[in-house]
C-alpha cells in the first residue's frame, strides 16, 4: 500500500488508499457550507484515467476531465448535493477495485466566511522562517528532502522554523506588529538554494524543515488569540522544478513550454509593463508573461482551467484549514491577468472581508494602481484585476532618494511629497501596502549606514501616511546586509538569538547595544501608538509642499488631528506655523508621542536636524 504526505498529521482516515494504483488525491478534504459548492479533485495514479472511477453512497460525479497524461483524472462533484461527512472514490476495472480513498467534507469553523483580514489597521511584520529563530533543530534536515542544513552557506538552508516564530511571538507582539507575513512556507524541494521558498514542489504541504501543517495551524491559532493574523505569501505565477506535478505532467499546456528551450525554458525579460501598454508588441508581451522567472522555476499557465481552479482551490483550502488572515501574491503583474482576475474574486466571493495584496513592482502610480480592484485606469481596457490591495513601490522607490539626495526643484523630500499627489488614481489608498524595504531589496539600514536618524524618518513616514505599513525582521535592531556585493544572502541574515550558540540574543533587550536599543525603543513606541489610532488608519490627509527640507502634512477626522513634520536637513529648522493655520485652526499646543513632550503652536516651531515629530494636537 502506497500513502501519501508521510507528514501529514491530519485526519489520518482520510488517506485510507488501497493498492498500488491511487497515490494522489488534492485537496486531500474539503468542506461542507461553501458558497460555491463544485469541487474540482485531483486524481493521481499510474494509469488511473484508464479506469472507471466512482463514488459511494449515490454521489454523482458532475463531471470528469481527462488529459494527455493517463495518470490524472480530475472530477467534479456537487458538495450541496452531498449529505454524508464521507464517501469514497473508488478506482475499478471491470469488477475489481484497484484502489479506493476516503473523502471527507468537513465542518467549517464558525464565522469563517466572514473572517477579518489585514487593513490599515495593521502593521506588517515581515520573516524569512529560515533565517529568524530555529525553534526545533531534530527538523533542520530531512531525509526525504534534498537540500540539508548548513549554516555555513549563505544561501544554504540556515534551520529556522515555524516553531522558532511561535516561540517568539511575544517579541513580536511587544514591537507593535499586528499581521506577520511569511516568505513561503511550502515544501520546496529544490537542491540547493531553496530556503527563500519560492520554488514549491507540493502546494498542499509545508515543508518539512519548517515544521508540518499543524505546526502552521498553531502559529496561525496563537496569532489569532493575540488579536494578530497569519499572511501567506502565495506564488501563481511558477513552480519549483522538481513539483511532483511538473515532473509529470498533466499535459503540455500545464506550464508555458518554449519548444526552442532547454525542457521548455526561456527566460523573461520581466517587462511586466507590457500587460497595460496599448502599443506592446505581442512578442515582448509573450516573453514578459509567458517566459520563466528562472530555469529551476517553470511558468504556470493560469489560462489552462484545470490549472487555475486547481490554484484557485489551493488558496482557498489553506485559507479555511489554517484560519488565515490574508494573502501577499508573488510577481502578480507576470500572471495572465485575466485567470488572475477570476482567481481574486473566487476568494473573495468566498471570503468578502479577505485582503490580497499583490507584489505590483512597477514605478508609477497609474501602472501600480490599474491592478487594483476597480480601478479607473483598468476600466479604460475593460479589466477589473478584482484585487483588493498593491503594493507602494513607487514610494518606496523614491523614499531613499529623497533622504540622500540635495534639495533642490525636482529632488530631495519633494519626491516623497510627489509620491501622494497620484492618490486620486487608487480606487482603495487606505488599502496600500508602504514599504521601505523587504526581503528582495537593499537593507535600508545597509543604505544610510545604519543610521537611527534615517530609520525614524523612514519609519514614521510608512507609520503615518495612509496605507498598512510593513517593515522587515531586523531593522527594528538594526540588520544591515548589502545585496549589490554580496547578493540576496546578505539581506537575508540570521536574526541574532535565534540560534542556541548565536553569541547574542536580540529578543531579549537587555543584551543589545545602545545603538540597538534606539532602534528597538523607537519602533515600539511608534507602532503601538499607532494600534489605536483611527485617525491614521482612516483619517483624511492633508499635504503641504516640503520646503528646504522639511515636510510636513496633516492626518484628521472629525474626533483628532496629528500633525507630521519631517526635517530631512543637517541644521535645525524653524517652522512659521502660519502657513499652516488651515490646519492648525483653534490648536494651540500638541504632545509628541514620541518624546512625550507638549509643544506649543504659537507663531513658530522648532524642528530638530534629522528628526521626525508626530504632534497630538489640542486645543
Amino acid at each position: 500500500m502506497k500513502t501519501i504526505y508521510a507528514a501529514f498529521a491530519i485526519s489520518i482516515a482520510s488517506f485510507a488508499f488501497s493498492q498500488k494504483n491511487l497515490e494522489r488525491v488534492e485537496p486531500a478534504f474539503w468542506w461542507k457550507g461553501m458558497k460555491n459548492p463544485e469541487l474540482q479533485i485531483l486524481v493521481y495514479g499510474k494509469e488511473v484515467a484508464k479506469n472507471e472511477i466512482t463514488l459511494s453512497d449515490g454521489i454523482q460525479i458532475k463531471d470528469i476531465r481527462k488529459v494527455d497524461n493517463p495518470n490524472y483524472v480530475f472530477i467534479t462533484v456537487d458538495t450541496h448535493e452531498i449529505n454524508v461527512p464521507k464517501f469514497i472514490i473508488n478506482i475499478k476495472k471491470g469488477k475489481k477495485n484497484l484502489a479506493s480513498y476516503t473523502y471527507e467534507l468537513k465542518q467549517r469553523n464558525p464565522g469563517s466566511a466572514s473572517r477579518e483580514s489585514f487593513t490599515s489597521k495593521d502593521f506588517m511584520y515581515l520573516i524569512m522562517p529560515d533565517r529568524f529563530a530555529n525553534g526545533d533543530e531534530k527538523n533542520d534536515s530531512k531525509p526525504e528532502l534534498t537540500e540539508k542544513a548548513n549554516r555555513s552557506l549563505p544561501n544554504g538552508r540556515h534551520g529556522g522554523d515555524l516553531r522558532g516564530i511561535i516561540n517568539n511571538l511575544d517579541y513580536i507582539q511587544n514591537l507593535g506588529a499586528t499581521a506577520v507575513w511569511l516568505t513561503p512556507v511550502n515544501e520546496d524541494n529544490e537542491k540547493v538554494y531553496s530556503y527563500h521558498g519560492y520554488a514549491q514542489t507540493d502546494l498542499y504541504k509545508i515543508d518539512a524543515r519548517y515544521g508540518t501543517n499543524e505546526d502552521y495551524k498553531t502559529l496561525s491559532q496563537e496569532l489569532n488569540k493575540r488579536n494578530m493574523k497569519l499572511v501567506m505569501d502565495y506564488v501563481t505565477n511558477h513552480w519549483g522544478g522538481s513539483h511532483w506535478m511538473i515532473k509529470d505532467l498533466p499535459s503540455k499546456d500545464w506550464i508555458h513550454w518554449f519548444d526552442e528551450g532547454e525542457k521548455g525554458f526561456k527566460r523573461s525579460n520581466y517587462k511586466t509593463t507590457t500587460q497595460l501598454d496599448t502599443n506592446a508588441s505581442d512578442i515582448d508581451k509573450k516573453y514578459a508573461l509567458d517566459g520563466w522567472f528562472d530555469t529551476t522555476m517553470p511558468d504556470i499557465n493560469q489560462k489552462n482551467p484545470l490549472v487555475l481552479k486547481y490554484l484557485i482551490q489551493n488558496a482557498i483550502w489553506w485559507i479555511e484549514y489554517a484560519e488565515l488572515g490574508g494573502f501577499r501574491v508573488d510577481t502578480y503583474p507576470y500572471n495572465d491577468k485575466d485567470a488572475m482576475a477570476k482567481w481574486a474574486k473566487a476568494i473573495t466571493d468566498e471570503y468578502p472581508k479577505f485582503n490580497i495584496v499583490g507584489e505590483t513592482w512597477l514605478y508609477t502610480a497609474a501602472q501600480i494602481a490599474a491592478w487594483q480592484k476597480n480601478s479607473k485606469i483598468g476600466e479604460i481596457e475593460g479589466y477589473n484585476s478584482n484585487l483588493p490591495s498593491v503594493m507602494d513601490f513607487m514610494l518606496f522607490e523614491n523614499m531613499p532618494k529623497a533622504l540622500q539626495e540635495k534639495e533642490s526643484w525636482d529632488k530631495g523630500m519633494i519626491r516623497i511629497y510627489d509620491s501622494f499627489t497620484s492618490d486620486f488614481l487608487y480606487p482603495d489608498i487606505n488599502n496600500t501596502l508602504v514599504f521601505f524595504e523587504n526581503h528582495d531589496t537593499e537593507r535600508w539600514n545597509e543604505i544610510f549606514n545604519a543610521n537611527p536618524d534615517a530609520y525614524k524618518m523612514a519609519l514614521t513616514l510608512i507609520s503615518t501616511v495612509r496605507g498598512i505599513p510593513q517593515i522587515y525582521y531586523g531593522s527594528e535592531i538594526g540588520m544591515r546586509g548589502n545585496k549589490k556585493k554580496r547578493g540576496d544572502a546578505d539581506i537575508r541574515k540570521d536574526f541574532p538569538g535565534g540560534w542556541k550558540s548565536d553569541k547574542q540574543n536580540a529578543f531579549i533587550s537587555s543584551t543589545l547595544t545602545q545603538k540597538q536599543k534606539e532602534f528597538l525603543r523607537f519602533t515600539q513606541k511608534l507602532l503601538n501608538w499607532r494600534k489605536g489610532k483611527e485617525v491614521i488608519h482612516s483619517g483624511k490627509t492633508k499635504n503641504y509642499v516640503p520646503q528646504k527640507g522639511v515636510f510636513v502634512y496633516f492626518r484628521y477626522n472629525e474626533k483628532e488631528t496629528v500633525m507630521v513634520v519631517v526635517n530631512n536637513n543637517k541644521k535645525d529648522q524653524t517652522l512659521d506655523l502660519k502657513r499652516f493655520a488651515e490646519s492648525l485652526n483653534g490648536f494651540t499646543k500638541g504632545k509628541e508621542i514620541i518624546s512625550d513632550k507638549e509643544i506649543s503652536l504659537q507663531n513658530t516651531m522648532n524642528i530638530p536636524a534629522k528628526t521626525p515629530l508626530i504632534i497630538e494636537l489640542e486645543k
